[in-house]
């Protein structure tokens, strides 16, 4: 072998060398990565589990919370319509307790009306007819004859 020859020899060894050292180091970075990517992943794990579970039990928290609004809301419907129901039939009590009294009373008022008019056209019709009996006899006491 020639000296070149040698050359070309020791530069492909070290090259070879060079190459194996770079593939050594990145196998230990890949290494390295691959731990760091476990470890944020069981980071992830140990932190987005609990936030997960947390969301879970919100949510039916609300769930449960919209349950029991809407079923009151129904309750409250139901009582406030049964109130309105009561106070429109204590409403038509009222009116036909004070209403039923009244009319009859507004009849006995009418009836007194009636009788007391009759009196007085009675009264008049006498009046009237004793009226013209007492121009009359005026009227005599003043002819001459």
């Amino acid at each position: 072998m020639t000296e070149t020859g040698e050359l070309f020899l020791g530069i492909i060894a070290f090259a070879v060398v060079v190459m194996a050292a770079l593939q050594v180091a990145a196998i230990f970075a890949g290494i390295r990565l691959a731990r760091r990517v476990d470890a944020l992943a069981t980071q992830i794990d140990q932190e987005i589990k609990p936030l997960i579970a947390n969301l879970t039990a919100l949510s039916s928290e609300a769930a449960r919370a919209a349950s029991l609004a809407a079923r009151q809301a129904e309750r409250l419907d139901r009582v406030f319509g049964e109130m309105l129901e009561r106070v429109d039939k204590t409403l038509a009590a009222a009116h036909q307790f004070v209403t039923g009294p009244a009319r009859q009373g507004m009849a006995i008022m009418s009836g007194a009306k009636a009788v007391l008019d009759m009196f007085r056209s009675l009264r008049e019709s006498s009046r009237r007819r004793a009226a013209p009996r007492a121009a009359m006899d005026e009227e005599e006491s003043l002819f001459i004859g």
